[in-house]
C-alpha cells in the first residue's frame, strides 16, 4: 500500500514541492539505455519459462506484428528500464501496464457503461511516474506507427501528460469522498467525445457503445458454446480454445471436474456475501483453456461455463493466472501472498467500479503445480479502442482522456495533492515526459526489431496469424 499521506493539504503540497526540488521535472525527459541494460529478448525468454510452452510462440507472433503490439507485451522490459529513471518518491497503487489499450469501457454493477483502466495483471504499489511514463510512451509508439511528424507526436504526448496533470490537480482540490466517487460514465464520456472530437466521433462512439452492451455472457454463450449429447459445452477452437475434455482422458477429466466444487467454494469465499448468494444460483457445466491478449499469452487462462435457472441462462467466468508483477523486482514484493489477490485488491483500489464476480483462488494445475488465479466475468459490456487505427485528432483526444483517467485512479489510492504540487501549473513536466516518450518509442522500435531478428535467427519461435 502507498504510504500514509501527511495530515494537512499544506503539508502534502509542501511534500510535492520538496520532491520537485530534489527531482526536477526536467529530469524525467532523458532516456538513454544503460550500459548494462538487460537484453530484451532474454527478458522475454525468462518470462516464457513459466508459461505454457506450446503457447509461447503465439505470444511472440502477436508481439512481432508491429511496434505497438510489441509494446503491449513488453511490460517486463519497460519495468526494468523504468527502474533506472528518476522518481519523486511519491508512491501510488500502480496499474503496472497503463498503456492505451488497457483502458476501455465496461459495465458497472449498476449496469451503466463506464470508462476506466481495465487490466491489472501487473498492479503493485510504486512510483506514480512509472504508470504515466508507460502511458505516454504508448501514445508516442502509436503516433510513430501512424507516421506522424515529430512535432505532431510531441504535441499529442504533451496533451496526454497535460490531461493527467490537470486532472490530478483538480482532484487534489476536491473533497475526499468526491474523489472516491468520481467516474467517467457514458454521459460524461459522450460529452468528452463530442467536445474533443466532434459529432462524427460521437456517432461512432454511440455505435460502439450499443455494440458493447450486447457483449455479455449470453453473447459469449452464442459464440463459444455448442450442444454435446444435448448438453451445453464450450466449443473447441484449438489452439486458442481447448476444452478440458480434450486435454485429458475421459476418466481424468471426470475426476478433475468432480473437484470443481472445492475450487468454486474456495473462490466463493473471496466474494462479498451477496455475491456468494448470487454465485450459488449457478452450477458448473464446462471449462476450457482460452488464449487471451498479447502479453498474457502463455499464462494459464481458463473460461468456466456456469448455468443458472436452465440451460439458456449462462454465466461465463474467466479464471486467469496471476504471476508476480513485473514491477516486483524493482518496487518490492506484494504484501499479498496470493498473486490473484494482489490483482483483485489493486483493481478494487484503482477502479471506480469492479466486476461483481471479481475474486481469487489458489489451485493445483494439471501438471501438479500450485498457481494463483483471479476470477472475473469473461465479457461484460467490454469495449476498447482500436489505437493503431486512430487518426491524429482521435489519438490526441484519447490520450488526454486516458491521462485524466489514470490521474483519477492514482488519486483514489495515492496523494493527489503532493503529485499535483510536484507537477505544478506549468507545462514543464508535460514537455519533459513528451521528450522521454519519443525517445522511448525509438527504443521500443529497436527492441521490436531485435525480436524480429531473434525470430529470423531461430532464437525465438513465433507463430503468426493466430
Amino acid at each position: 500500500m502507498p504510504a500514509t499521506v501527511p495530515a494537512t493539504p499544506a503539508d502534502r503540497a509542501a511534500r510535492g514541492k520538496d520532491a520537485r526540488a530534489a527531482v526536477p521535472r526536467s529530469s524525467h525527459g532523458a532516456w538513454e539505455p544503460a550500459a548494462d541494460r538487460p537484453d530484451p529478448i532474454a527478458l522475454l525468454a525468462a518470462q516464457a519459462a513459466t508459461r505454457v510452452p506450446e503457447l509461447v510462440p503465439i505470444r511472440h507472433g502477436r508481439m512481432s506484428a508491429s511496434p505497438f503490439a510489441f509494446f503491449r507485451g513488453a511490460a517486463a522490459i519497460m519495468a526494468s528500464d523504468l527502474a533506472g529513471t528518476p522518481a519523486s518518491g511519491i508512491r501510488v497503487q500502480c496499474c503496472g501496464d497503463a498503456h492505451l489499450s488497457n483502458f476501455g469501457g465496461f459495465a458497472s454493477p449498476e449496469r451503466e457503461l463506464i470508462f476506466d483502466l481495465n487490466d491489472f495483471d501487473e498492479t503493485l504499489p510504486g512510483p506514480w511516474e512509472w504508470d504515466l511514463k508507460r502511458l505516454v510512451a504508448s501514445v508516442a509508439v502509436a503516433a510513430r506507427e501512424r507516421g506522424l511528424p515529430r512535432r505532431e507526436r510531441r504535441a499529442i504526448a504533451r496533451g496526454t501528460v497535460r490531461g493527467y496533470r490537470e486532472a490530478i490537480r483538480a482532484l487534489a482540490a476536491r473533497r475526499t469522498l468526491d474523489v472516491w466517487y468520481a467516474r467517467i460514465d457514458e454521459q460524461e464520456l459522450a460529452r468528452q467525445v463530442r467536445t474533443l472530437s466532434g459529432a462524427d466521433a460521437l456517432a461512432r462512439f454511440e455505435r460502439g457503445t450499443a455494440k458493447a452492451k450486447r457483449k455479455d455472457s449470453t453473447r459469449a454463450f452464442a459464440k463459444l458454446a455448442q450442444r454435446v449429447n444435448g448438453q451445453p459445452r464450450i466449443a473447441a477452437d484449438p489452439p486458442l480454445i481447448v476444452p478440458l475434455r480434450d486435454m485429458l482422458s475421459a476418466e481424468q477429466a471426470a475426476d478433475y471436474e468432480a473437484g470443481m466444487a472445492r475450487l468454486i467454494a474456495a473462490y466463493r469465499a473471496t466474494l462479498p456475501t451477496d455475491r456468494r448468494v448470487l454465485l450459488d444460483r449457478f452450477r458448473f457445466a464446462d471449462m476450457a483453456h482460452k488464449v487471451v491478449g498479447v502479453g498474457s499469452v502463455g499464462t494459464r487462462a481458463w473460461i468456466l461455463l456456469m448455468l443458472g435457472r436452465d440451460d439458456e441462462d449462462p454465466l461465463f467466468l474467466q479464471c486467469k493466472e496471476a504471476q508476480a508483477s513485473v514491477l516486483a523486482p524493482y518496487a518490492g514484493a506484494s504484501r499479498f501472498a496470493n498473486q490473484g489477490r494482489r490483482v483483485v485488491e489493486g483493481q478494487r483500489l484503482m477502479q471506480t467500479a469492479s466486476d461483481i464476480f471479481l475474486g481469487w483462488i489458489r489451485t493445483t494445475g494439471l501438471d501438479g503445480r500450485e498457481r494463483d488465479f483471479y476470477v472475473r466475468q469473461l465479457w461484460d459490456w467490454k469495449v476498447s479502442a482500436d489505437v493503431e487505427a486512430m487518426e491524429p485528432e482521435a489519438l490526441a483526444a484519447y490520450g488526454r482522456l486516458c491521462g485524466g483517467t489514470l490521474a483519477r485512479a492514482h488519486a483514489r489510492c495515492g496523494d493527489a495533492v503532493a503529485i499535483g504540487a510536484y507537477l505544478g501549473s506549468s507545462d514543464a513536466g508535460d514537455r519533459a515526459l513528451a521528450d522521454f516518450a519519443d525517445a522511448y518509442a525509438e527504443q521500443n522500435e529497436r527492441d521490436h526489431a531485435a525480436l524480429l531478428a531473434a525470430i529470423d535467427a531461430g532464437r525465438l519461435e513465433a507463430q503468426t496469424g493466430v
